[in-house]
């Protein structure tokens, strides 16, 4: 069985975009950008949503073939590409980079592929973890709070039906105040 985890660069109060959607706030120093890749090249399998896959896979299929392309975003760039994923929607015709359709329920999925899948897994995207985090399917969160208030947007826990209770794994301090909190649902 795999371990479900749901991670995202988080501003201080809570939203991981802003009320127009706008995630620049996050713009990742040298460390956390590597955490991430490393992150990612841990990652089983990954869940998206539409709307964040259409926004990964329009940039990182293509992005370690830009001339400016640091060694940092070659690595991503081909570790997504490479990384098995499951797309959740009603409305694309097709996905690419090693990913499949899915049309069905997004909990009756993730329940099924996280009982057969070995390793960590991920689920990107808040609008596509909410209910699978109401559903109480994530083991592990991952919070990389910005040093930044954005006052309104979407948030990274959604309404849930009961407390979540959750146990301190780790937290990490990485450069320009920016903090990583990982933190166990303890089931409780």
């Amino acid at each position: 069985m795999g371990k479900l985890i749901y991670g995202f660069n988080v501003s201080v109060d809570g939203y991981i975009a802003d009320a127009q959607g706008n995630i620049d706030w996050s713009d990742p120093s040298e460390e956390l950008h590597q955490y991430w890749n490393d992150f990612e090249r841990e990652t089983a399998l990954s869940f998206y949503g539409r709307r964040l896959y259409e926004l990964m896979s329009a940039y990182w299929p293509t992005a370690d073939k830009a001339p400016d392309a640091t060694p940092m975003i070659v690595d991503y760039s081909r570790v997504w590409c490479a990384m098995p994923k499951v797309v959740f929607s009603r409305t694309l015709e097709s996905v690419g980079w090693n990913s499949r359709l899915e049309r069905g329920d997004p909990v009756e999925v993730v329940t099924k592929l996280k009982a057969e899948t070995d390793g960590n897994l991920e689920v990107a995207g808040a609008t596509l973890a909410a209910p699978i985090v109401q559903a109480g399917l994530v083991d592990e969160f991952r919070m990389v709070l910005a040093p930044v208030a954005v006052g309104g947007g979407t948030p990274f826990f959604p309404t849930l039906p009961s407390w979540i209770r959750l146990r301190l794994l780790e937290n990490r301090t990485f450069p320009c105040g920016t903090v990583l909190l990982r933190y166990a649902a303890s089931g409780d």
